[in-house]
Formats: C-alpha cells, structure tokens, sequence
C-alpha cells in the first residue's frame, strides 16, 4: 500500500527560516551570515574564475550596486526604526505636537524638522506655517524659501514677514528709523564681494519684485485669510508688485511697510480699494522727505474704505497739515497715530482736534524730528490737554534735535521754549508720557539721516555759517533744506505726481546664503 505523501516535508527542510519568507530573503539572510573576512576571499576566487576582463568589470559593477542598494536599504531602515522608537519615547501625540511646532519662529521649525523623520513629518502639517518671520540682519532669505513656505501654509497662512530689519534691538514702536539698504549697510562687512554677487547655478539671497507672487497662488486662496504683513527693505520690490500682493490680501488687518521704493498715494489707494478689514498701517519712507504724494482725495477714499483703522504711522513722508487732519478726524477709531520725520507738518492739524469725535480717541501721537513742527502749535495743543481735551492721551513725543519752529520765521529754532506749558502738563496729566528732548544748543541737520550720499558733498557747500541769537536760538541767514523744499511747510495743493519708477540697477549687490 502506498504511503501519503507529507506536507510538511518541505518546512521540515528548513525549520529555522519562516515560512512567508521569499527564496531572496533566504539567500540575504545566508548571505549576511557570512564572516566578514570570506566575502572579499571569496570575490577573490569569483573573478579569477572569470574568462575575460568584460566579465571581470561586470562582476565588479555588479558587487558595486548591490553594495550601495544594500547600503540605502540599511539607511532608510534605520530611520524608519528610529522614527518608530521616537513615536513611542516622545510624550505628546501628533496633534500636540504640530501644536507646539506652530509657536516656533520660523527657523526653529527647520531645525526641528531636520531633526528626525517624525518631526518633519510633524513640520509638514500647514498649521505650523500659520506665522511665517523671516526677517534676517543680513540678506540670507530667496524667492524659493519665501515660496517653499508659503505653499506649505497654503490656506492656514495668517502672518508673514519678510525683508532685512536692521539691529536686533530695533523694533518698529521705536523712533529709530527701520530702513536699511544693501550699499550702506555694515552689518555684512564679514562677507567676500565675490560671495555677494550672484553666482551661477547658485540662488541669490535677495529678495525681488516677485517675492510675494505666490500669495496669489491656488486662484488667490493663499493670501485670502492672511491677516499680517510685514515687509523691510525689500529694495527690488516696486510700486505694481506690492499692489498685486494687497491686492491678494483681503483679510488683511495689519500692514507694515519699511524701506520700499512705493509711493504713499499708490500704496494707500491699494489699501483703501482691497483692505477693507485694516486696522494697523505702518508706512515709512526709504527716501526721507521726498514723497510728497499724498492729497486729499487720496485722503477721504482711505478713511471712508477704512473705517476700522485704529493704528496709523506715517514716517518720512512730506505730508502737510491738511492732509494729516482729514486723517486723524476722518478715523474714528484711531488710538495711535505717529508722523515722525514728516518735513511739512507745522502742528496746524492739532487745533480744535480733541473736542469732537475725530481725535479725542487718541492715545499716542508721535510728532518727533518733525523738522516744520511749530512751538505755539505745540503750545496751543498743551493748553488743550490742560483744558480737559485728549483725556485718553497717554503718551506724547514731541522731541525734535533741531529744536522746535518759531511762528515767523522756520529757521529760527527753538530750544527751551518758555510759554511751552511742558511743567503744567507733567503736574496735571501724571498719566500722560511726555517726551520733549531737544538739544542744548543749534545743530545743523543730520546729513546722513535724511538724504541720499549722493547730495551730501553738494550741500555742505551750500551750508552757511550760523550765529547765535541773544534769546538762546539758532539762525543762519539762508539755510538750503535737505529736503530740497522751499522755505515754508509747503502746505499748498500741488499737482499729483507720477508714479515713480524703480528701475533695477546693474550694480546691485546679491548675497548667497551662508
């Protein structure tokens, strides 16, 4: 009779070797039981086995691939068991974890996602793209890396902020001024000229025109629910890109301009016309004193389209008293206004300003280094707060380093103004922060602040010496205006202006990112 055949002959063969292994998992495994020491004897014998050199190469090439496979194949497991032994030590779960990623600064996020496959899978997730800064000292940031980020935000993009802000102790609450230009600057002095010029096959560090494009990716979903931005001294960036970036932005709440070539009137006819929502706008000029853009309609469209508005700070601007007034009344809501370094402003706006419903809101009004700044003006909004007007004012600035303007003549200044009621105020107003800081003695104007290098030689020459007065002010007999003004505020309706058109130089400088 015959015998039944067994089923379990075949397993019985190989009892230590699980069955649901392949025959190439059996020939890797006898293969890596090997000693280490025959592998390479037995090469050895394998080419000297072979008839010809064509085959000798083949074998080589082969051992070759077969090594550098096995060699990936052994990376990727070691991370994916590392990964997995990560997952389970690590204490919060995925959701706490892209949580707390999404309070990270931006860099922090790539140094936590370069750290383990778990955490970049972790950094992946568009909520930790929710506040994108990558604002730098140095120019170190590209196109590719403001688009890289914004893609992963996608639609949960809520903040960006971008450009060079110079100094880690500046802050845009200060009085310090925020612009910062490539061929002026000394923070990058430690770089090579070779290494800040655009090097083939490399990508520059600065940023361009077409920075922000990507906010108006995915049919404008991207830039729809952004509700801050921030740009500093993006030098590239003109007056038609950022209209298309605002024009992206309608959720926009919170805007801050710094060191832009873009015109004030253009810039706030984006806003009013696609900003609706704004309620902090920050704007200052990269060219002190020069943009004198800004007229009435302008004016009326912005406060009528902008009725949130609460925050409105226009630094280096030729605004004129007009101008300004129909601002600070037209917004009711605004707490907080700043005008520094605004060449034409005489202090006129503030008459009549805190009795009615536009202005008495206010809570801090910046007037510093206004250079056309009138003490009686002063002096009459001082009697005001005295009076009871301006009861939510808290902080005033109204230091200038040339002193204050006197009511006839603009180049006597004004050092220590007598019928200025600075004393009263502190005693009746405890509450109110006064700053009045003006220098001891006459000054001529800070050249290097206020106007381009390439004027600086032609103005010295035009500088006259200056005398003292008995009174204890400064007149010179006919001071030219670095702001290439006439003598007056210039508080007159002019035509409006061109646009004005940035072109890019050949001789910029470009940064690679080190």
């Amino acid at each position: 009779m015959a015998k039944r055949p067994c089923s379990s002959s075949s397993s019985s063969q190989n009892p230590r070797l699980p069955s649901h292994l392949s025959q190439v998992d059996h020939l890797l495994r006898s293969f890596l039981s090997f000693p280490d020491s025959s592998l390479p004897i037995s090469l050895d014998r394998l080419l000297d086995s072979s008839p010809s050199d064509a085959d000798q190469s083949l074998l080589i090439d082969r051992v070759h691939n077969l090594g550098c496979l096995l060699l990936r194949a052994a990376n990727r497991s070691a991370r994916k068991r590392a990964s997995l032994h990560n997952s389970v030590a690590w204490a919060l779960p995925p959701d706490l974890t892209i949580k707390v990623f999404s309070m990270l600064d931006s860099q922090s996020l790539c140094y936590a996602a370069a750290s383990c496959s778990m955490f970049n899978k972790c950094a992946m997730d568009p909520l930790c793209y929710a506040s994108i800064d990558l604002t730098t000292a140095v120019p170190k940031v590209n196109n590719a890396v403001v688009s890289t980020m914004i893609q992963r935000a996608g639609k949960s993009l809520r903040s960006l902020k971008l450009g060079i802000v110079p100094g880690a102790t500046r802050s845009p609450a200060s009085s310090q001024p925020l612009v910062y230009t490539i061929r002026n600057s000394v923070d990058v002095s430690s770089f090579s000229w070779n290494d800040k010029r655009t090097r083939q096959g490399k990508e520059s560090s600065i940023l361009t025109r077409s920075c922000l494009y990507p906010l108006s990716g995915d049919n404008g979903a991207t830039g729809t629910l952004l509700r801050r931005l921030h740009l500093y001294n993006i030098e590239r960036m003109d007056n038609a890109s950022l209209c298309v970036a605002l024009a992206a932005c309608p959720s926009l709440l919170d805007l801050e301009i710094v060191g832009l070539h873009a015109e004030l009137r253009q810039t706030l006819m984006s806003v009013s016309s696609k900003c609706h929502f704004i309620e902090r706008l920050f704007f200052e000029s990269s060219k002190t004193g020069r943009d004198e853009s800004l007229k009435s309609p302008t004016c009326f469209e912005l406060v009528n389209n902008c009725p949130n508005l609460s925050s409105l700070s226009l630094r280096g601007f030729k605004l004129h008293d007009y101008t300004v007034r129909i601002l600070v009344k037209g917004f009711r809501k605004l707490k907080y206004a700043d005008f520094s370094t605004s060449y034409s402003i005489t202090g006129t706006f503030l008459r009549n300003l805190g009795n009615d419903s536009g202005g008495n809101l206010l809570e801090v009004l910046i007037l510093r280094d206004c250079m056309h700044l009138r003490e009686m003006e002063v002096a009459r909004f001082l009697t005001a707060v005295l009076a009871g007007d301006f009861k939510f004012l808290k902080h005033l600035d109204i230091s200038n380093r040339e002193g204050l303007a006197s009511e006839g003549d603009w180049y006597q200044r004004s050092y220590n103004s007598s019928f200025i009621p600075l004393k009263q105020v502190s005693e009746v107003r405890p509450d109110v922060c006064l700053l009045a800081e003006f220098p001891s003695e006459g000054c001529f104007l800070d050249i290097d602040h206020m106007i381009d290098s390439d004027t600086i030689s032609e103005l010295i020459m035009q500088f006259p010496q200056s005398g003292h007065t008995t009174d204890g002010t400064m007149r010179t007999s006919s001071l030219e205006s670095s702001y290439n003004s006439d003598q007056g505020s210039g508080n007159d309706e002019y035509q409006d202006s061109g646009l004005v058109i940035y072109e890019e130089s050949s001789d910029e400088v470009d940064f690679l990112v080190v």
